[in-house]
């Protein structure tokens, strides 16, 4: 099994909620990323998604659009996000996915990209503007070497695509919570959450809810039939503002009450 998959296996084990924390390599700058992932991980995050510096993130809302923009401004490529993430593995396990856009990876070679990250000690992919139809030869290259390639689901995915997404899916299962790109707002997660539903009927893959998670009352709403909550934009924030240690209580807060939501 995969660091993802066994960290799957001790939260389920536990009866605990994952907590996966979105961080741009390269912010402040990439000392910052590492003691941000550091940071993180003591304050209870389960599992890392590492932003891939692109410069038009499409998926993604101002502020990790501004720290994107930052970290290419301040040096931050793809074979640097790799060289980061060998320092990373010197200090810790902790489940590390790459969350970038396909056509950095495109440039770089996808195959060579794969034997790369595997040996950097990235667990595996997220790469938003790859369709489900499109994925299939990279996702053979990701299983060649052990990676996971993360798909996704919507409130406005169609049953056949859900259901073509579950005979694949690995990982876990990426959940948008709402229509549109990355940012701390208030959701009703009702939509999601049956969608979160039919998934389960048909795969024992993880789903983990993302976009728009900010606040521990937001998690909590988030994790109500999801396996996992992702937190991005809000922590972004903050480790932009050079407000790290308000980034620390962010993540202990949330972490907080997802175990008491499962109590």
């Amino acid at each position: 099994m995969s660091r993802l998959q066994d960290k799957f296996k001790e939260l389920a084990a536990q009866n605990k909620k994952g907590l996966v924390i979105y961080l741009t390599a390269g912010m402040p700058d990439i000392q910052g990323t590492i003691d941000a992932v550091k940071m993180a991980e003591k304050s209870g995050a389960d599992i890392i998604e590492l932003g891939i510096p692109f410069s038009d993130p499409m998926a993604d809302g101002p502020i990790i659009q501004a720290a994107s923009y930052q970290a290419i401004q301040r040096g931050m490529t793809l074979p640097k996000v790799l060289d980061l993430v060998r320092e990373i593995r010197k200090f810790t396990q902790v489940p590390i996915l790459g969350m970038g856009y396909i056509n950095n990876m495109l440039n770089y070679g996808f195959e060579k990209l794969t034997v790369d990250a595997r040996e950097a000690g990235i667990d595996g992919f997220i790469i938003p503007d790859v369709p489900h139809e499109e994925s299939g030869e990279m996702k053979q290259l990701c299983k060649k070497q052990g990676l996971h390639l993360v798909e996704f689901v919507t409130p406005g995915t169609t049953e056949n695509r859900i259901k073509e997404t579950c005979t694949t899916a690995d990982g876990f299962i990426y959940c948008v919570s709402v229509n549109g790109v990355t940012g701390v707002r208030k959701i009703d997660y009702t939509p999601i959450n049956n969608v979160i539903e039919n998934v389960k009927k048909q795969t024992d893959t993880p789903c983990a809810v993302g976009f728009g998670i900010g606040t521990p009352q937001a998690a909590q709403e988030a994790a109500a039939k999801s396996d996992a909550v992702i937190v991005g934009s809000a922590v972004v924030k903050l480790i932009m503002e050079n407000r790290m240690e308000e980034a620390a209580g962010l993540i202990s807060d949330i972490r907080q009450a997802l175990d008491e939501k499962v109590k």
